[in-house]
C-alpha cells in the first residue's frame, strides 16, 4: 500500500484487482463532477470553478482513464482468457465494445471541456455528458460485481503478479511486492 499527500491509502500494484477497483471509485467521481457542471455551467457560466472543474475531468480521462482501459484490455482480460475463465470471451467482447464507445463519447465530450476550461464556452451538451456519465456508471458497476470477483476466482498469484507489474510498467513506476 502507498499512502498518498492526504493521507488516504491507496492499494499498490502488488494488488491491482484493487488499484482496478480504487480506479473505478476515481471515474465515479469525476463522473459526478461533471454531473455538477452540468447544473453550474447555466448558473454560473465558465467561472473558476467550471474551469478548474473542466481542467480536473480533462487531466483524469486524458490520462489515468486510458491507463486503466489499457490495464483491463492488454492485461486483465487476456488473462481472464488465458486461464480459460467461464464467459470470458463474451465478457471481453462486451467490455471492450464498451470501451470503444466511451472512448468515442470522450473526444466528443472533451473537445467541449477544452472550451470550458479556457473560458471561451460555457455550455456542454446535456445528451452527450449524460450519455457518457450514465455509460460510465453501468460500466463500472459490471465490472465491480461481475469482472473483478470472477478475476480474484480463476487468477492465481502468477497471474495476478503479472498483471500488478504490467500495470506498474505503464506507468513507470517500480513493482513493489
Amino acid at each position: 500500500m502507498t499512502a498518498s499527500l492526504l493521507g488516504a491509502v491507496a492499494p499498490g500494484f502488488d494488488r491491482p484487482l484493487d488499484v482496478l477497483e480504487a480506479c473505478h471509485g476515481r471515474i465515479a467521481k469525476q463522473c459526478d463532477t461533471l454531473n455538477k457542471l452540468l447544473t453550474h455551467l447555466p448558473i454560473n457560466g465558465a467561472d473558476a470553478q467550471a474551469q478548474q472543474a473542466a481542467r480536473a475531468v480533462l487531466a483524469y480521462f486524458d490520462t489515468a482513464a486510458v491507463h486503466h482501459h489499457d490495464d483491463e484490455e492488454r492485461n486483465l482480460f487476456p488473462l481472464l482468457e488465458w486461464v480459460g475463465a467461464s464467459g470470458a470471451c463474451d465478457l471481453v467482447e462486451t467490455l471492450t465494445l464498451e470501451h470503444d464507445e466511451l472512448a468515442l463519447l470522450w473526444r466528443r465530450l472533451r473537445m467541449e471541456l477544452r472550451l470550458i476550461e479556457t473560458g471561451e464556452a460555457s455550455t456542454l451538451d446535456e445528451t452527450l455528458t449524460r450519455r457518457f456519465i450514465g455509460l460510465n456508471r453501468s460500466h463500472l458497476e459490471f465490472e465491480n460485481t461481475h469482472v473483478l470477483p470472477l478475476a480474484r476466482q480463476v487468477l492465481g498469484t502468477a497471474e495476478v503478479e503479472r498483471l500488478g507489474r504490467a500495470m506498474a510498467a505503464r506507468r513507470g513506476v517500480p513493482f513493489v511486492n
